[in-house]
């Protein structure tokens, strides 16, 4: 019998297309979601007899309680998602991000799986010639950077715990957005023709949004080895920086125009190569390469000329 899980945020970004890969591969999937950019990324599913959506807010405590009861594995994904966001809304993503993992983690029983997705940004600045892995000192620089890894200790008191902190997300979603730094770069490329790039040797590790889905599986069918650790999840060919990224863009969209902006700061001051040599021993590897998900985004842009609602 195939466990029960319970996704926060299960209509998001990632959240959508996960909840859609646990309902196809047989899993009772329970989704908690406010719906604050609706229900469409979702809707397919509502069909299936192993999907139960209740649309409310997961910074309830008696709200939380009552669906992590009979849960086997919890993959919380609700959350202020972004620097930009959580500088808009600092007390919310304080709330969200930290408070609510707090709420989760305390009402779960031993046996209770818990899944959680953190951000490789809170390695900051790395050094030049050096990977960060796993042990390497954290320096988030942002608010979001920050919440996230507060939350990564809270679920490592939880000794039924695995964490991935993700690499910068790529990929088309039934949530799409085009906030994202491979996803933003391709939608401007196909609707603006032109890219202005500030600081563009920043270097980012990436990962196509079915890689990360994937590892979540996998984590689920091999818990037992992978269980109270913290992982680095990124594809480990696509350690670059913006410059090398913008001119991968470039091979697909021809008539693209690459414009370096001197003497102005990026906001995003996040700059490092990133190390999953720790997930990849033990048996998950991103596979889908950047070339791949940057002509799957160019032709979905390309003909999809919706008004995208992105976090901020």
């Amino acid at each position: 019998m195939k466990e029960k899980i319970l996704i926060t945020g299960g209509a998001g970004y990632i959240g959508s297309v996960l909840s859609t890969k646990l309902v196809q591969s047989g899993y009772e999937v329970t989704v908690v979601d406010n719906l604050k950019y609706g229900a469409h990324s979702i809707s397919h599913l509502f069909s299936s007899n192993n999907f139960h959506f209740f649309k409310k807010d997961t910074n309830d405590l008696s709200i939380i309680k009552k669906f992590t009861y009979g849960k086997d594995i919890i993959i919380p994904l609700a959350g202020l998602v972004g620097a930009p966001l959580c500088e808009k809304n600092k007390k919310l993503s304080i709330e969200t991000n930290v408070n609510s993992i707090k709420k989760i983690v305390k009402t779960l029983k031993k046996n209770q799986k818990i899944i959680f997705p953190t951000t490789n940004s809170g390695y900051g600045i790395g050094k030049k010639n050096k990977f960060c892995d796993e042990n390497s000192e954290l320096n988030p620089i942002s608010l979001y950077g920050k919440t996230k890894l507060e939350a990564e200790k809270i679920v490592s008191t939880h000794k039924n715990s695995i964490s991935f902190r993700l690499a910068t997300v790529f990929g088309y979603s039934y949530r799409m957005r085009t906030d994202l730094l491979v996803n933003n770069f391709v939608f401007r490329a196909i609707n603006e023709k032109k890219l202005d790039l500030y600081e563009p040797h920043f270097r980012r590790n990436f990962i196509h949004i079915n890689d990360v889905v994937d590892a979540f599986v996998f984590s689920i069918k091999n818990f037992s080895k992978l269980k109270n650790n913290v992982y680095n999840l990124g594809l480990s060919t696509a350690n670059i920086n913006k410059i090398m990224l913008a001119k991968l863009i470039k091979k697909k969209v021809k008539n693209l125009k690459i414009t370096i902006i001197k003497n102005i700061k990026d906001p995003d001051q996040r700059d490092y190569y990133v190390s999953n040599r720790k997930i990849e021993k033990k048996g998950f590897k991103a596979k889908i390469s950047l070339e791949r998900g940057i002509e799957e985004l160019v032709n979905f842009f390309t003909f999809n000329k919706s008004n995208f609602k992105n976090n901020y």
